[in-house]
Protein backbone atom coordinates (compact mmCIF):
# COMPACT_ATOMS: atom_id res chain seq x y z
CA UNK A 1 0.00 0.00 0.00
CA UNK A 2 1.04 3.11 -1.24
CA UNK A 3 2.23 5.73 1.71
CA UNK A 4 0.71 9.48 2.01
CA UNK A 5 4.37 10.95 2.15
CA UNK A 6 5.32 9.48 -0.86
CA UNK A 7 1.90 11.76 -2.41
CA UNK A 8 3.09 14.75 -1.65
CA UNK A 9 7.12 14.68 -1.75
CA UNK A 10 7.37 17.04 -4.59
CA UNK A 11 4.70 19.33 -3.10
CA UNK A 12 1.79 19.75 -0.65
CA UNK A 13 -0.97 20.10 -3.47
CA UNK A 14 -1.37 17.79 -6.13
CA UNK A 15 -3.95 17.56 -8.57
CA UNK A 16 -6.90 14.78 -8.52
CA UNK A 17 -8.67 13.78 -11.37
CA UNK A 18 -12.64 12.27 -10.51
CA UNK A 19 -14.08 9.52 -12.69
CA UNK A 20 -17.28 8.37 -12.60
CA UNK A 21 -16.94 4.98 -11.51
CA UNK A 22 -18.53 2.82 -13.80
CA UNK A 23 -18.74 4.76 -17.40
CA UNK A 24 -15.24 6.07 -16.68
CA UNK A 25 -16.54 9.82 -18.21
CA UNK A 26 -14.24 12.36 -16.69
CA UNK A 27 -16.13 14.98 -14.39
CA UNK A 28 -13.58 17.17 -12.86
CA UNK A 29 -10.39 18.01 -12.05
CA UNK A 30 -9.13 19.68 -8.59
CA UNK A 31 -6.69 19.86 -6.20
CA UNK A 32 -5.88 17.81 -2.22
CA UNK A 33 -3.43 18.58 -0.12
CA UNK A 34 -2.56 15.79 2.84
CA UNK A 35 -5.46 16.69 4.79
CA UNK A 36 -8.42 16.36 2.34
CA UNK A 37 -6.59 13.19 1.35
CA UNK A 38 -6.95 11.78 5.07
CA UNK A 39 -10.68 12.95 4.99
CA UNK A 40 -11.21 11.53 1.55
CA UNK A 41 -10.45 7.95 3.24
CA UNK A 42 -11.88 8.19 6.47
CA UNK A 43 -15.27 9.60 4.74
CA UNK A 44 -14.98 8.22 1.53
CA UNK A 45 -16.47 11.79 0.28
CA UNK A 46 -14.26 13.39 -2.04
CA UNK A 47 -12.31 16.17 -0.25
CA UNK A 48 -10.11 18.76 -1.40
CA UNK A 49 -8.60 22.44 -0.99
CA UNK A 50 -10.04 25.47 -2.76
CA UNK A 51 -7.07 27.40 -3.84
CA UNK A 52 -9.08 30.27 -4.39
CA UNK A 53 -10.65 29.96 -0.86
CA UNK A 54 -7.32 29.02 0.52
CA UNK A 55 -9.55 26.23 2.22
CA UNK A 56 -10.57 22.53 2.66
CA UNK A 57 -13.96 21.85 1.07
CA UNK A 58 -15.86 19.22 0.78
CA UNK A 59 -17.55 18.59 -2.65
CA UNK A 60 -21.18 18.53 -2.39
CA UNK A 61 -21.48 20.34 1.03
CA UNK A 62 -23.70 22.90 -0.36
CA UNK A 63 -25.49 21.44 -2.94
CA UNK A 64 -25.75 17.91 -1.86
CA UNK A 65 -24.38 16.36 -4.99
CA UNK A 66 -21.33 14.53 -2.90
CA UNK A 67 -18.67 12.07 -4.99
CA UNK A 68 -18.86 8.52 -3.42
CA UNK A 69 -15.14 7.79 -3.35
CA UNK A 70 -14.75 3.95 -4.64
CA UNK A 71 -11.16 3.53 -5.65
CA UNK A 72 -8.16 5.91 -5.44
CA UNK A 73 -5.10 5.54 -7.55
CA UNK A 74 -2.12 6.89 -8.37
CA UNK A 75 -0.06 8.02 -11.47
CA UNK A 76 3.12 6.29 -11.88
CA UNK A 77 4.87 9.64 -10.67
CA UNK A 78 3.22 8.93 -7.94
CA UNK A 79 2.30 12.72 -8.48
CA UNK A 80 -1.37 12.85 -9.16
CA UNK A 81 -4.45 10.97 -7.78
CA UNK A 82 -7.51 9.56 -10.05
CA UNK A 83 -10.47 8.94 -7.69
CA UNK A 84 -13.92 6.53 -9.01
CA UNK A 85 -16.31 8.49 -7.97
CA UNK A 86 -20.33 7.81 -7.39
CA UNK A 87 -21.92 11.31 -8.19
CA UNK A 88 -25.38 12.37 -6.15
CA UNK A 89 -25.76 14.71 -9.12
CA UNK A 90 -24.26 16.98 -11.72
CA UNK A 91 -20.52 18.17 -10.01
CA UNK A 92 -19.99 21.31 -12.29
CA UNK A 93 -21.10 24.23 -10.57
CA UNK A 94 -22.92 25.02 -13.58
CA UNK A 95 -25.17 22.54 -12.85
CA UNK A 96 -23.68 19.79 -15.81
CA UNK A 97 -22.86 16.59 -15.58
CA UNK A 98 -18.98 17.16 -15.75
CA UNK A 99 -16.67 20.00 -15.73
CA UNK A 100 -15.39 19.39 -19.34
CA UNK A 101 -17.98 20.17 -21.97
CA UNK A 102 -16.41 23.22 -23.47
CA UNK A 103 -15.29 22.13 -26.88
CA UNK A 104 -12.09 23.69 -28.27
CA UNK A 105 -12.15 23.10 -32.04
CA UNK A 106 -8.99 21.03 -33.22
CA UNK A 107 -7.02 23.91 -35.88
CA UNK A 108 -7.14 22.38 -39.78
CA UNK A 109 -3.86 20.32 -40.76
CA UNK A 110 -1.48 21.81 -43.18
CA UNK A 111 -0.49 19.47 -46.04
Amino acid sequence: MLELDKLFQKSNLIPVIIQEADTLEVLMLGFTNREAVELTRKTKTAWFWSRSRQKLWNKGESSGHYLHVRRMVTDCDTDTLLYFCKPDGPICHTGARSCFFNELPMEESVK
